[in-house]
């Protein structure tokens, strides 16, 4: 028998719902799990691994966790590689990455472009602000220096430089109508000021999103995620926009969880009806 890499279905930190509180007695993912777990002959695949005594364990192959972009920060990645999971989760950019959709855009043109025009107010840039990455300040166009508010970390590792004006500096600026969306936010104490933020290229040590973005952009991740497609999200559709539950009508984890298994249910239910066989 090959070794398989331990892994723990009784987690929170990617899913919402534990996935162990799913099986119960009686249900149709408890039938399946079980099916996969005891009676599933799965030893024909046992043969590729070759390290019942020597060699690394492998994943198992009943375990792939994939996520959608929302899931992707560093706190999970570092999740999946501390522990060992097989999983995919891209970032955000992944499709810009992928070659295949090189052309996408040209062809479907932009999404939401026909959300119509903004009712967001045109603002001075932060491109008309001086920078000066080494000496960390920034110059507004009024002339005043900006307080420096450090260095954060987006989702795909690249820092930015955070600035924010002074209270009575921008309260008393001229070009305030025409440099903040709220102006009125300088006229009281507990306002605050322009803030702008640059990118820094700046070098920086590999983080466990690199790690995933390696993962997915290999062909190997491509040929995985690209399932989730088939897998996942007909079962989102059909419950959200079908069964009409785009959000929760209870309050607490056992009442939403309750609401989600009755959907859970008919959504079983009318695929036994469609697909399966039943009486025979």
């Amino acid at each position: 028998m090959p070794r398989f890499k331990p892994y723990d279905d009784d987690q929170h930190s990617l899913v919402a719902i534990n996935y162990l509180e799913q099986l119960q007695p009686g249900t149709f993912e408890h039938a399946v799990h079980y099916l996969i777990e005891h009676k599933l002959y799965l030893s024909v695949f046992y043969l590729r691994y070759r390290n019942c005594e020597t060699g690394p364990c492998a994943y198992d192959p009943a375990l792939t966790v994939t996520a959608d972009t929302g899931f992707a920060n560093e706190g999970n990645m570092r999740y999946l590689h501390e522990r060992q999971i097989n999983g995919y989760i891209p970032d955000n950019q992944f499709r810009r990455r992928d070659q295949k959709f090189s052309a996408q855009k040209g062809k479907y043109g932009k999404r939401h472009q026909d959300s119509g025009p903004s009712n967001r107010k045109q603002i001075i840039p932060a491109s008309e602000f001086q920078f000066d990455p080494v000496t960390m300040t920034c110059i507004c166009p009024a002339g005043e220096s900006l307080t420096y508010r450090g260095q954060r970390e987006t989702e795909n590792g690249k820092g930015r430089a955070h600035f924010e004006g002074r209270l009575l500096q921008c309260r008393h600026c001229s070009k305030k109508h025409q440099c903040m969306q709220n102006p009125a936010s300088a006229d009281h104490r507990n306002g605050a000021g322009r803030q702008v933020c640059f990118a820094l290229a700046q070098q920086r040590a590999p983080s466990y999103t690199d790690w995933m973005r390696q993962r997915v952009d290999s062909a190997k991740g491509k040929a995985i995620y690209s399932h989730r497609m088939s897998v996942v999200e007909p079962v989102f559709g059909n419950i959200g926009t079908n069964k009409g539950l785009d959000r929760f009508s209870l309050r607490g984890r056992k009442k939403v969880q309750g609401q989600w298994q009755l959907y859970c249910l008919i959504h079983n239910i009318e695929k036994i009806a469609n697909y399966g066989r039943l009486g025979k």
